[in-house]
This record gives C-alpha cells, sequence and structure tokens, in this order.
C-alpha cells in the first residue's frame, strides 16, 4: 500500500517563503555545513557535546539566549573527553558540571542517559566514528534514515526525534530532519494532511510516514528538508540569531 503525496503550487510557494522570510545565520550555517559539508569535524569530542545537547535539549528551551544555548557556546566546552576518561564517576561529573553551569532541569535524568550511552560507545571502541565518516560521505535518503533508525534504538534518552537532531548537529544528514514542536506547528498551519501532536512521533513508523511527507514536499520545493528545518526553527526566536551565537 503506498501514499500518494498531492503536492500543489500553493504548498510549495509556502515552502519558498518559510525560507526567503528567515534568511537568517542559522539558516546559513545549516546551508555551509548539512548541504556544502563545511567544517564538519567527527571526534569524539564532537560526539560528547553533541550527545550532550541532545539530551539538554529534549525538553527544554534551547533558543540562542536560553541557558541551554549559552552552556552550548561556553569555550572551552567544560565537558571533553580528556575530562570524562580522568572522571571517578561519569554520571556525577556531569550532574556537577551541568548544575556549576545553571542547568538544573532533568539533570539526573540527562546525566544518567548520557553515562549509559558513553560507556556504551566506549565498550564498542568508538566504532560510532568510522559509521558518522560513512555517513559524511553519503548523500543518500536511505542510508540517513538507518543510522538515525540505529541511534534512536540503542541511545537512551533518544527517539527518532533526538537521533535526527544528533545527526543533523554534526552535519551529516541533509534529508532526515528532527521534528519537534516547532515542526508540528508550522505543518499543521502549512495544512499537512494529519493533525500533527508530538507524543506519536516516538513511533518509528509514524516518524517515517511524517518524514516522507516532508521530503516529497522539499523535492517538490527544490530545497533540502535540513534547510527547511532550519528556517523554521529559527522562525520562533525572533530574530535573535546571530553569527556569534549560532552553535547547533
Amino acid at each position: 500500500m503506498n501514499i500518494n503525496w498531492n503536492i500543489s503550487q500553493a504548498d510549495i510557494d509556502k515552502v519558498k517563503k518559510v525560507l526567503t522570510d528567515n534568511q537568517n545565520a542559522f539558516l546559513r550555517a545549516r546551508q555551509l555545513r548539512n548541504v556544502e559539508k563545511q567544517n564538519i569535524v567527527i571526534d569524539k569530542d564532537s560526539i560528547v557535546k553533541t550527545m550532550i545537547m541532545c539530551l539538554l535539549t529534549s525538553q527544554q528551551r534551547s533558543g540562542p539566549n536560553s541557558t541551554v544555548g549559552q552552556f552550548l557556546r561556553l569555550d572551552p566546552f567544560p565537558i571533553t573527553i580528556e575530562k570524562l576518561t580522568t572522571a571517578s564517576n561519569v554520571e556525577e561529573f556531569i550532574k556537577g558540571t551541568l548544575r556549576q553551569n545553571g542547568l538544573t532541569r532533568y539533570v539526573n535524568r540527562i546525566s544518567s542517559f548520557f553515562a549509559s550511552n558513553y560507556r556504551q560507545i566506549v565498550d564498542r571502541n568508538w566504532n560510532i566514528i568510522k559509521e558518522l565518516e560513512e555517513l559524511k560521505i553519503a548523500d543518500s535518503k536511505s542510508d540517513e534514515r538507518k543510522v538515525a533508525d540505529n541511534l534512536a534504538n540503542d541511545f537512551d534518552g533518544f527517539g527518532p526525534k533526538q537521533a535526527r537532531n544528533f545527526l543533523q548537529a554534526l552535519g551529516l544528514t541533509k534529508y532526515e530532519i528532527p521534528i519537534d514542536s516547532r515542526i508540528t506547528t508550522w505543518l499543521n498551519d502549512f495544512g499537512f494532511p494529519v493533525a500533527l501532536t508530538s507524543s506519536p512521533l516516538g513511533d518509528k513508523g509514524y516518524y517515517h510516514f511524517v518524514s516522507d511527507g516532508i521530503q516529497e514536499l522539499c523535492e517538490k520545493a527544490d530545497v533540502y528538508p535540513c534547510l527547511l528545518d532550519a528556517a523554521i526553527f529559527s522562525s520562533f526566536d525572533n530574530g535573535e540569531w546571530t553569527e556569534e551565537n549560532t552553535v547547533f
């Protein structure tokens, strides 16, 4: 059984308009990293930081001037592979570091999830780096989806959305995007054929269905989904994104 996505010129115009209306630093950074593949770094520190980012942004505000956004822009970043390998207790180290930087929401859960995922990565001898490097040179919807689904299955505290957030933040995806409340709000206003809420998106099959619709729409509009995502996401932040505060 196949779904026939009927996309009109009016639909295409709406996509083009949100991109035109949000030509900002956030969108430009997404173009350079995810489409043009500039300045992509896949190493232990980038994986660690991106993991923290995903767990932090899962259930709290992450705009450019939020506490989370400010923490992620710290230089040097306080959570590094060097500090993790010397920490006597990774979970307590993460918890303490977050609290020291004003992050108090869900810290027990975030620290537990991170410690579990970190142990898994180390136990697998950082094979994730090879997998991500392979995705970096691929230009395939199916490859992106396969890796994202595997991450959603393997990582604690992740689901379909944060798995894609992880890959997108590293610059590795153009087609698979994190579908969050901003995206579903925009799609509902846009006139997506099914009314969207966040809870069903935890189901892999349902997530694929919505993602397929977004990818079909973007293909007709001749734009990569990662750029539509950036335009929609930044449209909710009232022009707050600048070259200096764009970090993910």
